[in-house]
């Protein structure tokens, strides 16, 4: 009563509060929140602790301890981990932070995405063999049960029972239901909800919105994200009459999109506020079950206490059975509330488990009619109940699950059984089947763990649900029977998938059902009769006629008559199939000792074996694909576990109850070749005697599988593991296998690990490809070519890399039949088929045919068959005489095949035939086994045969050892001839270093020669050769350019307007550059023109084109190798120059003069005065092409670099030209510098000849562009170094990076030759003094910006100062003193040495490439990790004294003022260090898991929902991203781009590397449009990737594969990869790659 009167109160306040903060006022959710915490859930807190609920709080938390259970509930694509080596079974999972904390993570551990809805088991000791516990859920000595006061847990039983039986009422709410008058108020005001629905796409119920409740685009999007995400939503609020106006518009709108309605409500807007709240009291319940044990029981036992006053089900049951009626929301609430409470209690679990039991057929009905996915179903908790062994087995005794399942299967199915009582699939809905076939996981889940102890009632009701199985099974024995069609096709294809998807279904289930019945004789006994009663009871394909008699060989078989070609037959045998693996368990009991009519048990087998048989002869071909699919099915990995395998055994059981002779008599009638056989038929139909051979071919290859495979357990001693061993090794015969191709050719439940290593070799993986294992070389005795479980191609490909791998050994290429393990008692008849009279017969009749050699009565497949099943006969015949003495064998095979007409004669005879070459070997083996035979017969020595051959074999050996001596001892007498005879040739070759040193100078008047070499290319388009010269034809090379950001120093900062420096002026820290790369195919340009042009004309009619290159920008694929290209660069000959070494000019007094003289000059006339020596342009004769190709170059590189309209006129052509031309060197020299290898000779030759042909043309720039122009751009690079010329706006030296400017300014000079009425250029002497000098000041320059821009200086050396040091020491002292503080000589010089390599390896390659001067010998060997001799070699090669202060001391007049204004002009600017920071991918954690684990822990920043996210890692950087989320849409060139394309556009330039951690693939992106997958550098233990966690085992970072990512970014090549990746996977369809 008085908890009546609690309920009235608490209805009233609810009454009145509720409607007041939802839906009644439109207030924020924020408000919303606030309003329920203080008015509803405070008071209810108050009332439940009887106190402040804080205080209350503190006081349970002293008492209380953690739960043993983490019961953590998943998300969707949430990352989980199982243990292969502990696991109960594979639904045993923990969450990532159970799971970083246990045992398991040293194990072999399978990862892989949730699908929600399962919750982690860390805690329960009945899901892990061992560490049931993580670190943070051990229970120690702690106590579970924590004891409530009475008082608190009387007031939480009362307020639960009522707020529950609140709850429910609304969660199972139905539209017509109307309010109880207790929480009634006047009120008119109603909403229209919408409901989610599988069957309308988003666009749909946009649309729908649109036309039915006027809202604009943006607001109908809102309404439909929040509709698939939560289940609902309203989406009108007014009068009833307006909402059912909204609603009728709703469905009439919805209707002509899809067939069916959208689901839309009227609720009153009392009721929505009520549900609201319920949802919220939902979430409430799992915090206040979360503070305490005792909250919890009381909640579990409010929730199942059955409502016996109303008749009514408990409060949980009524939320189960209303499940599929509920929105999404709701749903996820009660879900999660069963979880964390009746889950998590072994008590209240049981007797939830009996309430879903009882409800189980209901409830799958209601899934199997709802279209929500079956993880927001309450039928998905099934995995969570059934999987326990001991709840399973309760379930099992109290309520008989397994018959409750399987009636509720049967139940589904009624509709499709016919008049016989068995299944007929035609026309069936597949949604509806695939729905049923999810019920079969859960029989397959009871069944996981057989009992050890079985009782009388486990006995009892395990005995009562395998007969309704059998009941299901008898449904399916004999269905979807098939007759051959003769004369015409088959008109309409018959259904037969749904059959093959029932049995993929049972094959695990059959095979447990097997397991339990062995581990128990008595029921083991009682399943085999039982199932042997209703295989008595099946009537399918009967016969039509009487038995008669057939004779052969003076033996009579008396068998009813049945043409698998002419009646009726089905492939589906599931009793059959069941029976006879039953049998073999029995066997090992020894409970059976005799079999009624084993014919009748074989006929079906023998039947469905002799169809595979007529369907590979080809003779139901008018049958249609149909047939061909099933019988691939019936052999295949999928299902012949309980298909093929038992039909082999089933006829293994006949053949070792049966009369041998009667046995083969039956097959060969089965097989319709008994009167072929007998000699009673003959034909001259081609077709026909096709058929007969190919019949006999799989009559014979049947007999082989019968007598020969005997791995099964119970036919023969041996283990599971055996038979695992074998399989593996028949595999890799075929050839090596990774491990996960061997994992899918093997049955699912097959443990690969423990037998892998024993039977084969592991060979690591390179760069690429996959680990591969090997069947190691003792295990090839054991190779039998006609293993049963070989398709037709793998049998071939078996064979003939067996024979190959026996050829290269030296033997002979007979494959004989390995030596089978021997059969148990019960089954060791079978052997007498071997040398019964009809084998023989057999036998001697495909010989004959041969030996008559009549083409169209034989096969080599046939004879080969014959031989193998000989070989068989012979080697059971040595065994039996090796161990008892000849008296006492009964196998007498080779005595009959030497009666009559000798097998032994035959075989003698066909030795010869040339048709059959192939089997020569293994007919001379057969023959020497008959040899060994007879001797042990007849009990002398079989060794005299066998020594012969060895002796032959040795023989052969010493002759080819001989013969290769004697071509060794040949080739090394014409060595030495050659050597004599070209002795002056080798007297002559001058030694190395002599000669030629002072000629590596690449710079300044001691400059050396440039090679006059000829350079012939060949052009990739017209195949023609050509010489590079000025007069010929032009010639370009394919090339890409790019912006780039790899060598930057501040990344992600690129800035968006570049300043008006740049392009001018380089920043030090290179943040963007362009990257001129090349593949180094020639072409000239005429023939490129025309490819260009077809490329642009054919590729717009190419569907897919688009998405590879983007024809707008000019790009196309070169030809050759498919790289991504979008210009052409010409190929410039180099001008051959040798010097005058005896011209001494001093010209360093002029320099100085003139550059103190540049404010009077101005610009022209710089350097240039003096100079006698010039030479006309005119005369180099450039060709019009070369000309044209120089402006699409120029102009590519400006539109790209800049990111600008294509202006051939712009000023800042020529800049660009020069840029890329530098950033492309730098690229080089730093991947080379990673690398570790030396500056020249280690260069491919797509990357040198890019660089050359770069070089070159940018030099040639200048030729084009205005001379005005450039001499402008020379003189304001100057300004950087000259104080004298700078401008206003001239940037400071620390604001420059120098390298760049000395390309420009080597580049540059030539202009100031030039006058307006002629082309000029300076004498080759005035450009190597101009080159040298533009060197020396650069140089000095960067000394001085190495020096002013080091933030760290190394300590003081030992006081013994060098002359370099002191130089360094008197710089220091003369101007640098007051901007740094006081640094010893050593360490500047340290300091200096370091910082200018780069620079110097740089120039080095520039001036290499311009002036195709060869470097010195120790450029070609060093590499920059060995610093000073590199420095000495750079210095020399670059005309620089070693110690690079000394330049300061040798121009001190003409550059300490120049220093002076230098030092003083610098302003206090943070520049780059130097040498700049090498840029690298980021650092990856060797175990996967733990990049695995960052992605749980990431929280999307502009995101507030728990929904799945998809953490993406940028390589260049480390940012982790949310890609594929529309959280993170940002604009870009004003459209909506994912969070990966903008943070590319930033960070790569447009160009970016991701990892996407949860789908452990790297992702490629070139633009917003382009991009591809790349394996992610993770292998697992078998060196293999795992793109999606499919496989899911433990993954660990491979060095190697990271490299080469990096080498890929280092070198530019990623668009080049995504242009080849996507060309070859044939992209129909574009992947919008700018939203990721």
């Amino acid at each position: 009563k008085h908890c009546h009167c609690c309920y009235f109160a608490l209805l009233s306040y609810l009454k009145e509060q509720v409607p007041q903060i939802f839906c009644l006022k439109d207030s924020s959710p924020q408000e919303e929140e606030e309003l329920m915490q203080s008015r509803l859930l405070h008071p209810l807190e108050c009332f439940l602790f009887g106190e402040d609920p804080q205080e209350g709080l503190e006081k349970l938390k002293q008492g209380s301890t953690s739960s043993h259970l983490c019961g953590r509930v998943f998300k969707e694509g949430e990352t989980v981990y199982s243990c292969r080596d502990c696991a109960i079974d594979p639904t045993c999972v923990l969450c990532m932070d159970c799971f970083q904390d246990s045992v398991h993570k040293s194990h072999r551990y399978k990862m892989h995405a949730s699908s929600g809805g399962g919750f982690c088991d860390c805690g329960d000791v009945e899901a892990w063999k061992i560490g049931p516990y993580c670190s943070k859920h051990d229970p120690g000595a702690a106590n579970d049960d924590c004891v409530l006061d009475l008082e608190l847990y009387g007031r939480a039983e009362k307020l639960l029972r009522i707020l529950l039986h609140y709850v429910t009422e609304f969660l199972v709410w139905e539209e017509n239901f109307e309010l109880s008058a207790e929480l009634q108020i006047k009120d008119n005001t109603y909403y229209c909800v919408l409901y989610n629905d599988e069957h309308h796409s988003y666009d749909h119920v946009i649309y729908t919105l649109q036309r039915s409740v006027n809202c604009d685009l943006a607001e109908a999007q809102t309404h439909t994200t929040l509709i698939d995400k939560e289940g609902r939503r309203a989406v009108k609020r007014g009068s009833l009459s307006s909402c059912q106006q909204a609603q009728e518009r709703i469905r009439a709108n919805s209707v002509q999109i899809s067939q069916q309605p959208l689901r839309v409500e009227i609720l009153h807007s009392v009721v929505m506020a009520h549900q609201t709240f319920a949802l919220h009291l939902g979430s409430w319940f799992q915090k206040i079950i979360g503070y305490s044990v005792g909250f919890r029981q009381a909640f579990c036992q409010v929730a199942l206490q059955p409502d016996v006053d109303r008749d009514r089900p408990c409060l949980i049951s009524r939320l189960m059975l209303h499940d599929a009626r509920m929105f999404k929301g709701a749903r996820k609430i009660v879900h999660e509330l069963i979880f964390c409470s009746m889950l998590m209690d072994t008590e209240f679990k049981r007797l939830f488990a009996i309430e879903f039991t009882k409800h189980y057929k209901q409830l799958q009905k209601d899934f199997i009619n709802d279209d929500h996915e079956r993880n927001i179903s309450i039928t998905a908790l099934s995995v969570q109940i059934f999987t326990v062994p001991t709840l399973a087995r309760q379930l099992i005794e109290e309520c008989n699950v397994i018959k409750v399942i399987v009636d509720t299967v049967m139940e589904l199915l009624r509709e499709h059984l016919d008049d016989n009582n068995r299944f007929v699939f035609l026309g069936y809905n597949s949604d509806k089947f695939s729905r049923v076939q999810v019920i079969f996981h859960d029989l397959r889940y009871i069944l996981i763990s057989k009992p050890s102890i079985w009782t009388e009632e486990l006995r009892g009701q395990f005995l009562k649900g395998f007969r309704v199985f059998l009941g299901l099974l008898k449904c399916m024995q004999g269905m979807e029977e098939v007759k051959r069609q003769l004369g015409q096709h088959i008109a309409v294809e018959p259904e037969w998938e749904a059959g093959f998807t029932l049995q993929i279904q049972l094959r695990h289930i059959l095979a447990m059902f097997q397991d339990w019945c062995s581990s128990d004789d008595e029921i083991l006994l009682l399943a085999f009769k039982e199932c042997h009663r209703v295989l008595k009871q099946c009537n399918n394909q009967p016969f039509h006629r009487d038995a008669t008699d057939h004779y052969m060989c003076k033996h009579i078989l008396h068998v009813r008559p049945y043409k698998v070609s002419r009646e009726p037959v089905s492939i589906h045998l599931p009793i059959s199939r069941l029976l006879a693996g039953l049998y073999v368990l029995l066997c090992g009991t020894g409970a059976i000792e005799r079999l009624d009519n084993p014919v009748k048990l074989a006929e079906h087998a023998l039947r469905c074996v002799v169809l595979a048989a007529q369907v590979s002869a080809e003779m139901w071909r008018r049958n249609g694909l149909s047939l061909v699919s099933q019988v691939y099915y019936y052999q295949d990995v999928k299902c012949r576990d309980e298909m093929y395998d038992k039909d082999i055994v089933m006829l293994q059981i006949a053949a070792s109850k049966m009369d041998p002779n009667h046995f083969l008599m039956l097959v060969l009638l089965r097989f319709e070749l008994f009167d072929y056989f007998n000699g009673s038929c003959s034909s001259k139909d081609q077709d026909e005697l096709t058929q007969w051979n190919r019949l006999t071919e799989e009559m014979l290859y049947l007999l082989i599988v019968i007598i020969g495979e005997r791995y099964v357990p119970g036919i023969s001693h041996l283990t599971k593991e055996d038979v695992t061993m074998r399989e593996v090794i028949h595999l890799l015969c075929i050839e090596p296998m990774a491990h996960s191709s061997l994992v899918k050719a093997l049955p699912e439940n097959v443990c690969l690990e423990t037998v892998i290593t024993k039977v084969a070799i592991f060979k690591k993986p390179g760069v690429s490809g996959h680990g591969l294992y090997e069947v190691k070389k003792e295990h090839l005795v054991e190779f039998n070519p006609f293993f049963y479980h070989y398709s037709r191609s793998q049998h071939s490909k078996a064979e003939e890399s067996q024979k190959k791998r026996r050829a290269q050994e030296g033997n002979d290429k007979a494959l004989r039949p390995p030596v089978p393990p021997a059969f148990c008692p019960a089954f060791s008849h079978i052997v007498q088929l071997l040398c019964c009279d009809i084998m023989v017969h057999i036998l001697r009749n495909v010989l004959q045919r041969a030996a008559e050699d009549r083409p169209t009565h034989w096969t080599e497949a046939m004879i080969q068959r014959a031989l193998h099943l000989i070989g068989q006969a012979l080697l059971e015949e040595k065994s039996q005489l090796e161990n008892v003495t000849a008296e006492e064998v009964t196998f007498d095979f080779s005595l009959k095949a030497q009666r009559g007409k000798s097998v032994f004669l035959l075989l003698s005879k066909i030795k010869t035939l040339p048709s059959l070459e192939a089997q020569k070997d293994m007919i001379k083996w057969v023959l020497q086994m008959f040899e060994v035979v007879k001797c042990l017969r007849e009990n002398s020595s079989p060794t005299v045969a066998q020594d012969k051959e060895k002796a032959e074999r040795k023989r052969k050996a010493e002759a080819a050892k001989l013969h290769r001596q004697k071509i060794m001892a040949q080739m090394s007498a014409m060595q030495k001839n050659f050597i004599e005879s070209n002795k002056m040739l080798y007297e002559n070759m001058p030694e190395s270093g002599t000669q030629g040193e002072t000629l590596c100078i690449a710079v300044g008047p001691h400059r050396g020669s440039t090679p006059a070499d000829r350079e012939v290319l060949t052009c990739i388009l017209c195949q023609e050769e050509q010489e590079v010269m000025a007069q010929a034809p032009a010639m370009g090379l394919a090339a890409c350019v790019q912006r780039s950001t790899v060598l930057t120093q501040c990344r992600g900062k690129i800035p968006s307007r570049p300043g008006t420096s740049y392009p001018l002026f380089m920043p030090p820290d290179l943040n963007v550059g362009t990257h001129t790369g090349s593949c180094g195919h020639v072409m000239h340009a005429t023939c490129w023109q025309k490819y260009y042009e077809a490329v642009q004309n054919t590729t717009r009619n190419r569907l897919h084109a688009e998405l590879i290159i983007d024809l707008e920008n000019g790009e196309y694929l070169c030809p050759l190798c498919k790289s991504l290209c979008n210009t052409v660069v010409p190929l410039i000959p180099l001008e051959p120059l040798t010097f005058d070494y005896h011209l001494h000019v001093c010209f360093l007094y002029i320099l100085s003069a003139r550059i103190k003289g540049l404010h009077s000059n101005g610009s022209t006339g710089l350097f240039g005065e003096g100079q006698p020596d010039f030479r006309s342009i005119l005369s180099y004769g450039v060709q019009e092409s070369i000309t044209e190709m120089l402006v699409v170059c120029a102009t590519t590189v400006h539109r790209v670099g800049l990111k600008t309209a294509p202006n051939e006129l712009c000023p800042r052509v020529s800049i660009m030209a020069w840029n890329t031309c530098a950033f492309t060197i730098q690229a080089i020299e730093n991947i080379l510098e990673q690398e570790g290898k030396p500056l020249f000779g280690s260069l491919q030759n797509r990357q040198l000849a890019g660089m050359k042909a770069i070089v070159q043309f940018s030099a040639t720039q200048g030729l084009k562009s205005s001379q005005a122009v450039i001499q402008r751009h020379f003189t304001d690079m100057l300004g950087v170094l000259l104080p004298v010329m700078s401008r206003k706006n001239t940037p400071s030296l620390l604001e420059v990076d120098l390298f760049h400017l000395l390309v420009g300014l080597v580049l540059s000079i030539p202009s100031l030759y030039q006058e307006e009425t002629v082309d000029l250029q300076p004498s080759a002497v005035s450009s190597a003094y101009n080159h040298l000098h533009i060197l020396h000041l650069v140089t000095m320059a960067h000394v001085l910006q190495i020096l002013l821009s080091s933030a760290d200086v190394p300590a003081a050396g030992d006081g013994q100062e060098t002359e370099e040091e002191r130089a360094a020491a008197d710089l220091f002292c003369g101007f640098l003193i007051r901007l740094l503080p006081d640094v010893s000589g050593s360490s500047l010089v340290e300091r200096v040495k370091t910082g200018i390599a780069p620079f110097l390896r740089c120039a080095a390659l520039f001036f290499n490439c311009l002036t195709g001067v060869p470097p010195p010998e120790e450029l070609f060997s060093i590499s920059g990790r060995f610093h000073c001799k590199q420095m000495e070699a750079l210095c020399s090669y670059l005309a620089l004294p070693s110690n690079v202060f000394q330049l300061f001391h040798d121009h001190r007049e003409t550059v300490s003022p120049l220093l002076q204004r230098s030092v003083n002009t610098i302003a206090s600017y943070t520049s780059s260090q130097y040498p700049r920071k090498r840029n690298r991918l980021i650092e990856l954690p060797e175990d996967y898991s733990t990049l695995l684990n960052q992605a749980s822990h990431f929280k999307c920043p502009k995101s507030t929902d728990d929904e799945r996210k998809h953490p993406t890692l940028c390589l260049f950087c480390g940012a982790m991203l949310c890609s594929q989320s529309s959280c993170c849409l940002s604009q870009l060139e004003r459209e909506d781009v994912g969070a990966c394309t903008a943070h590319a556009a930033t960070c790569g330039a447009g160009v970016g590397m991701f990892l996407r951690i949860r789908e452990c693939e790297i992702v490629l992106m070139a633009s917003r449009t382009r991009g591809s997958t790349y394996p992610a550098p993770y292998l697992d233990d078998y060196g293999e990737t795992d793109p999606h966690l499919g496989r899911g085992n433990p993954l660990h970072l491979c060095p190697e594969r990271y490299r080469k990512l990096n080498q890929l970014w280092q070198q530019h090549c990623i668009l080049e990869e995504i242009a080849r990746s996507l060309e070859v996977v044939n992209v129909m369809f574009a992947f919008e790659w700018q939203m990721l």
